[in-house]
């Protein structure tokens, strides 16, 4: 599953905070190879990375992305 900025405002993080994790989780997506997420453009990340970020599980039921 994929998580954007607004799902993460939608779970009470502030908008600068949900764009400072989808910048961090894209950080560690391209250290991990994916140069996809290198892009400035690309604002969906994976959920599972977020969750290793802040180090608990989120539970939004409105992504409703394919991983």
């Amino acid at each position: 599953m994929f998580i954007d900025k607004n799902d993460l405002v939608k779970c009470g993080f502030g908008p600068y905070q949900a764009y400072m994790l989808i910048k961090q989780a894209k950080a560690i997506m391209v250290q991990r190879g994916f140069a996809y997420y290198n892009s400035n453009g690309v604002g969906r990340v994976p959920k599972e990375v977020v969750e290793e970020i802040l180090g608990t599980k989120l539970s939004i039921e409105s992504v409703a992305g394919i991983a």
